[in-house]
């Protein structure tokens, strides 16, 4: 029988406590006061469907985007600049809710990829955002995003045991960590502002392949670094909105369906984090790997996709996954980023 975490004690969750009550307080303030009762009603549908992003957004190295995308964009027929936006925004509330909780219960991060690739999304999301994001066709940016993760379902499905058969804090320090992780923000950051996901993979992908990371490091090191730069993303995107609205428009439907769903995602992606500790990855990590060539497939079809656009995205899944395959050789057997001395991360008790 399993028992309740035991690291969820008053102690240690109280900033995650405080978070909620603010973040709570906040919400309903807007709510009520601008009369968005009828509004959050309506948009039921969309906070059904982020309780499941949610949970996938704090048990997996996926932003709640991931659900969200496909949803809106394909099931509900939206532009893809709507998708990528409420993507970043409600993963703003939704993995930042995850990363309080990581961090106030002292889950173990690997902050020598996640300091420097931080100091990347910085720089790699607006400029994403502003020289990027907003020239990229609608069909491009569904594309980019069923390529990037039926990329991540195909890895995982081929290399499932291995990544789920990682153990220990322990790890290696490496002279290319901070040009790594840098390369990893500004290309992830980029990634993000098209879609609104993609770097917590990128992350994660470097983790468990080239550094051969326990999962219980690499998926509270992407969670926080998806936070980070959704929060990043938003921001910029609002900015920008308000300086050119005719290039950076936010759809009106991004805050709708924001007001429905940041209160389920708030508390579903800190649960993902607190349930993946008591079961097994592997299921949810296979299922959400179908879920992911799944969506691909949909949108080839959703789009009429046919031409040199299936030639271009057939050929984008295969060059992810030769990349893939080429961090998983690099990180297997005497491979210069494991040469160095080891480093003991900090512990889940926070012992470092």
């Amino acid at each position: 029988m399993l028992g309740f975490p035991t690291d969820f004690t008053w102690p240690r969750i109280w900033p995650f406590i405080v978070w909620l009550t603010v973040f709570y307080s906040i919400w309903l303030t807007v709510v009520i006061l601008g009369g968005y009762w009828p509004t959050v009603l309506s948009h039921w549908p969309i906070a059904l469907t982020m309780s499941v992003g949610s949970y996938v957004a704090g048990s997996t190295p996926m932003g709640g985007g991931t659900v969200a995308f496909p949803v809106l964009v394909l099931l509900f027929d939206l532009p893809g600049s709507l998708g990528r936006n409420f993507g970043l925004a409600i993963q703003s509330i939704g993995m930042t809710s995850a990363t309080i909780y990581i961090l106030s219960t002292h889950r173990p991060v690997d902050w020598r990829l996640l300091s420097p690739a931080l100091w990347g999304a910085l720089i790699g999301t607006p400029l994403g955002a502003t020289l990027v994001a907003p020239y990229v066709p609608d069909l491009w940016v569904k594309l980019i995003f069923g390529v990037i993760w039926a990329s991540f379902g195909i890895l995982h499905l081929v290399k499932i045991r291995e990544l789920t058969s990682n153990h220990g804090t322990a790890d290696h320090a490496s002279p290319y960590d901070f040009s790594i992780g840098i390369a990893i923000g500004l290309m992830g950051g980029v990634a993000s502002s098209i879609t609104g996901v993609g770097i917590d993979m990128m992350i994660y992908a470097t983790l468990v392949l080239l550094y051969r990371a326990d999962l219980k490091t690499a998926i509270p090191t992407s969670v926080i670094l998806m936070a980070f730069t959704s929060l990043v993303g938003i921001g910029s995107n609002i900015a920008l909105s308000q300086i050119r609205p005719d290039i950076y428009a936010i759809d009106q439907q991004v805050f709708a369906n924001w007001l429905a769903a940041a209160p389920i995602v708030a508390l579903g992606a800190p649960f993902g984090a607190i349930v993946v500790n008591l079961i097994s990855r592997t299921p949810t990590l296979i299922v959400v790997s179908l879920l992911c060539i799944g969506q691909f497939i949909w949108t080839l079809i959703h789009e009429h996709v046919t031409g040199m656009a299936l030639i271009g995205a057939l050929a984008g899944v295969v060059l992810f996954n030769a990349m893939f395959h080429g961090l998983y050789y690099l990180g297997k057997g005497e491979s210069p980023f494991l040469l160095a001395e080891p480093v003991e991360l900090a512990n889940e008790d926070g012992d470092g």
